[in-house]
């Protein structure tokens, strides 16, 4: 009976959501049908021998729903094979098939994208005035702010996509323009988060160390807070939205999450992952502190254990993309030193996050002006060959999208303090910047 009113739980939940959320209809007939039918289902006392397997389809199918993809979730319930026996599936199907008349086609081209930095979870240690934290008051947002940014736009109606809903790749190398549809009032948006490495300098300035999976294999970070203690929990981007979309399951387009903008020097996700840990040459100074620090250091196993998570984070929506191993502005850089960069992104980053198609330009620096890339561009040129279809730069303006035959193009926008404190109108569209803003932050925020 445990198991049976699980399921009557969920489904009542999915009736709720599709009642009372007004942007998924279904008729009063359907509701009061499907809930006698559950109830009904609730007074068998038999359970059969797949009520386990039941409740995760189940769960499976109203998390798709949820977020939109409802053609997938009428697959997954009708290759069950007590699909026409079992009341909740066929409700549930029905259920889809009466919210797909609710979508509509969004423009793509009117598909912002924003972008963060690493969080800051202890402001006074961030702020603390040596020379780091005037940067840090530019480029950065606390956990504070983010919180709240999240929230708002959810409660706007925004919706997370990726470039990859935007635009697809065919077979021969081209690109096609993407469909995205959605309930008529929501927003798409693309979300991407830059450098997720934990830089070595930033040791000790009150933001996470690292990405872990907990005891639950979930994703969430590492934190040394002012008094040594090694904490586990939600204190950057990746798990704070995670935990977000756990609770609020419809911010995902079809289990979107977000893009992680990666660099190769420092290691990434916080382990110390580059090639120069591993033979000694070429070292940094902080990179010879950190190896003199850490005697122990199992280069090795910080690749498997990096993996384990790239891997754990994928498997849960997230992308990655390049933003060059060195953090090269690629607009003064040449096409050759691009070259060689990117060569060290495939040997030392790729392995550990997967192959992309995507490169998120450091700096915001592009190879291109704003009318497009030509086919005489030596660096597009260089980056289309090497698979990258997917271009992203640093633009102030709402909307910045490209779809041509060749590429997929946009722009993005800061959301930190440099932008919040000097252009609050230009974020008027996502939240006003005086509901967010951390007071804890000082001012004025330094000019760039």
């Amino acid at each position: 009976m445990k198991k049976r009113a699980l399921i009557l739980t969920a489904v009542l939940t999915a009736a709720a959501l599709t009642g009372g959320s007004g942007y998924l209809p279904v008729t009063d007939g359907i509701r009061s049908k499907m809930i006698q039918n559950v109830y009904a289902d609730a007074e068998d006392s038999k359970e059969s021998a797949d009520t386990e397997t039941s409740d995760s389809v189940l769960d499976q199918a109203t998390i798709m729903y949820q977020q939109y993809n409802y053609d997938e979730a009428i697959k997954l319930l009708k290759k069950q094979d007590d699909f026409t026996k079992n009341k909740d599936y066929m409700d549930l199907a029905a259920k889809c098939q009466i919210a797909k008349k609710s979508l509509v086609e969004y423009p793509l081209e009117k598909i912002t994208h924003v972008f963060f930095h690493t969080l800051i979870e202890d402001t006074s240690r961030a702020f603390d005035g040596d020379s780091k934290s005037g940067n840090y008051n530019q480029v950065m947002t606390t956990v504070s702010e983010f919180n709240k940014i999240i929230q708002i736009i959810y409660d706007k109606g925004y919706v997370l996509v990726s470039p990859h809903d935007m635009a697809t790749v065919n077979k021969d190398g081209t690109m096609s323009r993407g469909k995205i549809m959605v309930p008529e009032g929501k927003i798409p948006f693309v979300l991407s988060q830059d450098d997720v490495s934990y830089y070595h300098y930033m040791d000790g300035d009150g933001c996470a160390s690292k990405l872990v999976l907990d005891e639950n294999g979930e994703v969430k970070n590492e934190y040394v807070d002012a008094d040594g203690n090694v904490l586990v929990g939600d204190y950057d981007l990746v798990p704070l939205l995670d935990s977000f979309i756990k609770e609020h399951p419809d911010f995902s387009y079809h289990g979107r999450k977000g893009i992680l903008a990666m660099t190769g020097y420092n290691g990434v996700l916080g382990y110390r992952t580059d090639s120069a840990y591993k033979t000694g040459e070429n070292l940094q100074d902080d990179q010879k502190k950190f190896l003199e620090d850490h005697p122990d250091f199992d280069y090795d196993q910080d690749v498997k254990d990096a993996t384990k998570v790239a891997d754990a984070m994928k498997a849960e929506g997230w992308e990655f993309a390049s933003h060059t191993w060195g953090h090269m502005n690629a607009t003064e850089r040449s096409a050759e030193d691009l070259k060689t960069d990117d060569e060290k992104w495939k040997a030392n980053v790729a392995p550990i996050l997967g192959d992309t198609d995507m490169i998120i330009f450091a700096f915001g620096a592009d190879i291109g002006d704003w009318e497009g890339y030509s086919s005489d561009n030596p660096k597009f040129q260089y980056y289309k060959n090497a698979g990258y279809d997917y271009f992203c730069n640093v633009d102030s303006s709402q909307y910045f999208v490209q779809i041509t035959d060749q590429y997929f193009r946009q722009g993005r926008r800061n959301l930190d303090g440099y932008r919040m404190y000097y252009n609050p109108d230009m974020l008027s569209d996502l939240f006003d910047v005086s509901e967010v803003w951390d007071s804890s932050r000082p001012t004025p925020v330094p000019e760039m």
